[in-house]
């Protein structure tokens, strides 16, 4: 495969898995609203921590946020000749290690605690573990979109060969 051929099938891998990354992160944003206003402690505990709903999100989301890093990274690189492109793509890499550090500084913590939850009556700190993994996955959330647009505006600024 030609140089450019494997550029544009790059720039297409990177921006699907960007995509990919930032489509569960964005699930979230999109189900707090309930999840923080209407639904009992019960509700959110159970179908939070004892039922697995999460389980994919680790499984298969968790390695995805990890390539979404690498591939505008690497992509970065290779547009290292044009400065533009380069800027904006390199720019979307960070901002994708930024929400993987936010979830690590907001979300771990609370998946920590709520590992440690058993059925029965609900914690104590159930309100603050609570509003920590939803407005820690909303951060995420702003990261992710914010390094997605950065990457399109890279894929947009790519010099015509």
């Amino acid at each position: 495969m030609e140089m450019r051929g494997f550029l544009l099938f790059w720039s297409v891998l990177t921006a699907f898995v960007a995509a990919l990354s930032l489509g569960p992160s964005f699930a979230h944003v999109l189900e707090s609203l309930p999840r923080l206003t209407r639904w009992s402690p019960a509700l959110w505990r159970e179908a939070t921590v004892f039922n697995a709903q999460f389980q994919l999100f680790a499984v298969i989301g968790a390695p995805l946020d990890v390539v979404a890093i690498l591939c505008p990274a690497l992509l970065a690189w290779m547009l290292r000749q044009d400065p533009l492109a380069f800027r904006f793509v390199l720019a979307a890499a960070l901002l994708y290690a930024v929400s993987l550090a936010l979830w690590f500084g907001l979300v771990k913590p609370a998946n920590d605690s709520l590992a440690t939850w058993t059925p029965g009556p609900i914690p104590d700190n159930f309100e603050a573990v609570r509003l920590r993994w939803e407005t820690g996955h909303m951060a995420v959330t702003v990261a992710k979109a914010l390094g997605f647009i950065s990457l399109c505006f890279g894929l947009l600024g790519l010099r015509q060969g």
